[in-house]
């Protein structure tokens, strides 16, 4: 199993940034992916941005441009560096890992909120 622990969330004015962490734990050697979904009052948890071991990413359309995830190996660490936030990235932000085996793990999900 895998352990994870979202930090990093919090109240940012629109055009802010804000950077997201995600520490993983556990049978991390079996991690495939690593990757943010996000899921907004009244509406379905979308992804956000994945990153593969190999270090290819994917970004949402929506977010492409402006937001960037990356892996830190050593500490078991995914980010998400988010900037020119808008209001409508406000959401609660979870992280997710997929193993090689094909198990979903995911964290207890960070509060992200875009207001003046």
């Amino acid at each position: 199993q895998v352990q994870l622990v979202e930090s990093g969330g919090g109240l940012v004015q629109p055009g802010g940034s804000l950077r997201l962490s995600c520490a993983a734990s556990g049978d991390i050697f079996s991690i495939y992916t690593m990757g943010w979904y996000r899921q907004a009052p009244g509406k379905q948890r979308e992804v956000v941005a994945t990153i593969f071991n190999s270090g290819f990413t994917n970004y949402a359309d929506s977010v492409r441009g402006r937001f960037t995830i990356a892996r830190d190996n050593a500490k078991n660490t995914v980010y998400l560096q988010m900037s020119s936030l808008n209001p409508e990235a406000t959401a609660v932000y979870y992280c997710k890992v997929r193993t090689t085996g094909g198990n979903n793990y995911w964290g207890q999900g960070t509060q992200v909120t875009i207001s003046s």
